[in-house]
């Protein structure tokens, strides 16, 4: 199987390459899913989401499969869904449970319509869409987050809407040397990559940088908002594309993530988190844990400016590439950066195996 992949790696154009549906993506935040339903689109397939009874998250098929009107029109009756055309209902299996036309000698009709294991962990709503096997023997958790819900470091989220194929947006998060494009949004300059590891599952490179922001004195924080208060010092800076997602850690005070929720070919949509560690405190962690709790509520989106400032750099420059590709570009790329070769490989590695199971 792997001297079948390699060889067929080679056919795949990476710009138009399918994604392995066996593996949990990020569809929507937590704080989105309400008592109201709400349509997500992931990879061409529209899916409802609601809340049940219990508070739980539920996601099917967003399709009658009477008259194919999407079941996000309607309303959620206890567990179920209603469809707001003909008040057909279906349970979270997807199963018709409810016509309120029929009469007692009537049969409900015998239709099924998708669900999908959906799991919220860590402020988002993740869904697999692949085969239930796969989840049961390999892929039973999403990616964790563990600085979610700690209560030292400092969350902000920016949301990416990018008009391309998710294959650029990941070689822009590998790519260390664009730094010049964020000018006073850039947290680090001078990269030289030092360690490149790469599988079937995971690229990991490591660089020595210099870092603009030192998190250890109480005003440090102010850095994010006053470039002149940022001072260049060493530090080593990870970056690792784990299929399908992306994280980055910048020494010890910051670390980044972004879940990936390729909208279709042309279209993907990612959720970047920023976290600022505060362990430099020492004295910040004896505080009662709810005036902790309350800092870190309070600080939430701090990075705010900075991030939404990078994400809509990056997003310039991504569009302008998935144009010049649509147009049919023949000139030739030149690309010398080794992780991207190892990304694009690793891309196409992971849409054969879900090709090939």
């Amino acid at each position: 199987m792997a001297e079948f992949l390699t060889n067929t790696t080679n056919t795949v154009d990476v710009r138009t390459c399918g994604i392995n549906l066996n593996h949990w993506y990020v569809v929507a935040q937590s704080l989105e899913v309400t008592d109201e339903l709400l349509e997500v689109m992931i990879w061409g397939q529209s899916i409802v989401l609601y809340r049940d009874e219990q508070r739980e998250v539920q996601a099917i098929e967003n399709s009658c499969p009477h008259r194919q009107v999407k079941l996000s029109s309607g309303k959620i009756i206890g567990n179920s869904l209603e469809c707001a055309y003909h008040g057909w209902r279906f349970n979270r299996e997807g199963k018709c449970i409810f016509v309120p036309y029929l009469n007692k000698k009537n049969k409900l009709p015998n239709c099924q319509i998708m669900s999908y294991p959906v799991c919220e962990s860590d402020g988002f709503i993740w869904i697999f869409l692949g085969d239930s096997k796969k989840l049961q023997e390999t892929y039973n958790k999403p990616l964790e987050i563990p600085e979610w819900g700690h209560l030292n470091y400092i969350a902000t989220i920016s949301t990416i809407e990018c008009r391309g194929h998710f294959s650029f947006l990941i070689e822009n998060l590998m790519d260390m040397y664009h730094g010049h494009l964020h000018e006073n949004y850039q947290a680090w300059n001078s990269a030289k990559l030092v360690k490149l590891s790469s599988n079937n599952k995971r690229v990991d490179a490591l660089y020595k940088t210099k870092s603009y922001y030192k998190i250890d004195k109480i005003w440090s924080i102010f850095q994010l908002f006053f470039p002149r208060l940022r001072r260049l010092h060493p530090e080593l800076l990870q970056v690792s594309y784990i299929y399908p997602h992306w994280m980055s850690t910048l020494g010890r005070n910051f670390k980044i993530y972004c879940l990936f929720c390729p909208i279709n070919k042309t279209y993907t949509r990612a959720y970047l988190i920023h976290f600022t560690s505060l362990d430099a405190f020492g004295r910040l962690h004896k505080l009662p844990i709810w005036f902790r709790r309350w800092i870190k509520n309070s600080l939430f989106g701090s990075a705010q400016k900075m991030l939404d400032g990078l994400v809509k750099q990056d997003i310039t420059m991504i569009e302008q590439e998935q144009q010049a590709y649509l147009k049919g570009s023949r000139q030739q790329t030149y690309e010398i950066n080794p992780t991207i070769n190892q990304v694009q490989t690793m891309v196409k590695k992971q849409f054969q195996l879900y090709e090939n199971d």
